[in-house]
């Protein structure tokens, strides 16, 4: 790191001129890493909410599972079919609930790295662009989570910006939509291989379970 972007790194004021302390004045909000750190928490709490939404998505679908049973043993497949079709909408949302969890923890994994080696510019772009994914995703079902994260993507960019400026390296905004893919499309991937394994089969003679189409973090 240069001196100048380690001075901004931590919180060094007293050490600045006064030119450079009416400019943080007049265009806050202080030093990087405390803003960082403040990221990071305020991740771990959407992912926390994240996995309680999952926890009652899986109560829920356990319920319709165990009714869907039910019908079949009696041989009510006109019962046991709608069950289906609202089974299927819960998947959809646990689906997207998996995957949307695993892209923020990767993001939360890259952020826990960036205040260890000052990584900022290269490593925060392609965070950003993943938060915007989820935050689409997140808006019909989530919309209080979808405001939540719009703010910590308006502040990784904040970040992002000042340190470019202090660093003198910019962000080469192709790469940083690469990367922000590549995370999501593991996310993706992991969470259908861990679907697999959560959800139990239908009894035979019921329609399969769609998930429905894909979840806006997957075609962002």
């Amino acid at each position: 790191m240069s001196e100048r972007f380690a001075k901004r790194w931590e919180d060094r004021r007293d050490d600045q001129p006064i030119t450079e302390r009416i400019k943080v004045a007049v265009r806050p909000p202080g030093p990087l890493k405390p803003r960082l750190n403040m990221a990071v928490k305020r991740l771990d709490v959407q992912i926390q909410k994240l996995d309680q939404a999952s926890e009652r998505f899986s109560k829920r679908d356990k319920s319709i599972f165990a009714r869907i049973v039910d019908a079949y043993t009696k041989h009510d497949m006109a019962r046991a079919n709608v069950f289906a079709n609202e089974l299927a909408e819960i998947r959809k949302m646990e689906r997207m609930i998996m995957h949307a969890r695993l892209a923020l923890e990767q993001i939360g994994l890259r952020l826990r790295t960036v205040s260890e080696l000052g990584d900022v510019v290269t490593t925060l772009g392609p965070a950003v662009g993943v938060l915007r994914a989820v935050k689409s995703g997140m808006a019909n079902m989530f919309p209080e989570a979808e405001r939540e994260l719009g703010q910590i993507g308006d502040l990784l960019s904040g970040i992002i910006m000042e340190a470019g400026e202090n660093t003198g390296f910019s962000m080469n905004f192709g790469t940083a939509s690469e990367g922000a893919q590549k995370i999501l499309t593991e996310a993706a991937a992991v969470a259908e291989q861990k679907i697999e394994e959560k959800f139990p089969e239908l009894p035979a003679g019921i329609p399969s379970v769609p998930f429905g189409e894909k979840s806006a973090t997957e075609t962002s």
